[in-house]
């Protein structure tokens, strides 16, 4: 029936109306803290390119999970910044290692009340700042590289973590990780598979985030952005080789991407705002170009929106206090 009986605008004249008929609903559950920790820090470290996101101590760390945990996020994601780096990033399989302190001083303060995860990759420790192991000729030797992994996965258990995630796009990465759980018994550690990550553009203030040492780039292990069939393959590889979920890295450039996937596996999808998009929010906010709250949740319901169920942001604890006061 036309107009003017057919109004939709009816379904949009106060608050509560909007929120009765709201399709997409963010829950402070489905969101994920990724978090810093340096090495001998002994106060948190602002990061200059990522407004409000620190380098914690380990006790600025427990700290932050706590809150974080209060606010109602789901998931804390864990990354390493250590005081010394070599060629083969040792730092990461240590056991006694910044990563593994950490998740183990995470672990101790917030028990199982939200999901501890470890980034599973060496570009953090390596002094050349790549993903894994570097061959005679300079280039990242994906097989030599899958044997740090598998040492890497069974540290971060043993120090309590109840998800890693493979993010090195090495092929194997993931069913190399679940064997090596496996064999060491810890068959209940779940794996976060960073299935789609493109080399982007977006990655820089990351890269400050963790005292990045690159020099070049990651073309030749991370993703075409102009790729989409390529994407599919690497969710079918990871979903094959063991992944418990899969992960769409960045989000807001690869919304159709996050849409693809969803369609295409039955395990649950994450997707990860990373912090060149978070970095862009908090600049155009600053300049008082845009309302930061509401560019916050808007930019969240539309990873949601697209398909992703799981979402690592920056602003998790502040999205899950919005959240709560919304709802």
């Amino acid at each position: 029936m036309a107009f003017p009986t057919d109004r939709p605008r009816r379904l949009r004249t106060t608050p509560a109306m909007r929120r009765l008929v709201e399709e997409t609903k963010l829950a402070p559950s489905e969101l994920v803290l990724p978090m810093f920790v340096k090495e001998g820090l002994t106060e948190p470290r602002p990061i200059t390119s990522m407004p409000g996101v620190f380098q914690h101590s380990r006790e600025s760390l427990r700290k932050a999970a706590a809150e974080a945990v209060r606010a109602g996020v789901g998931g804390i994601m864990l990354f390493g910044v250590p005081t010394h780096k070599d060629p083969e990033g040792s730092g990461g399989l240590d056991p006694e290692g910044i990563l593994n302190v950490a998740i183990r001083d995470v672990v101790a303060e917030v028990g199982d009340a939200t999901v501890v995860m470890g980034d599973l990759c060496l570009d953090e420790f390596t002094s050349h700042g790549h993903c894994g192991v570097l061959d005679e000729s300079g280039r990242v030797d994906n097989d030599a590289t899958l044997e740090s992994y598998a040492t890497m996965a069974v540290a971060q258990a043993e120090a309590g973590v109840h998800l890693v995630g493979p993010s090195g796009m090495m092929d194997g990465q993931v069913g190399v990780a679940r064997q090596a759980l496996d064999a060491a018994g810890y068959q209940d550690v779940g794996i976060l598979a960073y299935a789609v990550k493109y080399a982007s553009a977006f990655y820089g203030p990351f890269r400050e985030a963790v005292e990045s040492s690159l020099v070049g780039d990651r073309r030749t292990y991370q993703q075409d952005p102009a790729n989409f069939r390529d994407a599919l393959r690497e969710v079918k590889l990871d979903v094959e080789e063991g992944a418990d979920m899969v992960m769409v890295k960045p989000a807001l450039t690869n919304l159709d991407v996050i849409h693809a996937v969803r369609n295409a596996t039955d395990i649950p999808v994450a997707a990860y705002q990373i912090s060149g998009e978070y970095a862009m929010v908090e600049a155009a906010a600053a300049n008082g170009w845009l309302d930061r709250d509401r560019a916050i949740l808007e930019t969240l319901t539309s990873i949601r929106r697209a398909g992703a169920q799981i979402i690592l942001t920056y602003c998790a604890t502040e999205a899950a206090t919005l959240l709560r006061s919304r709802y």
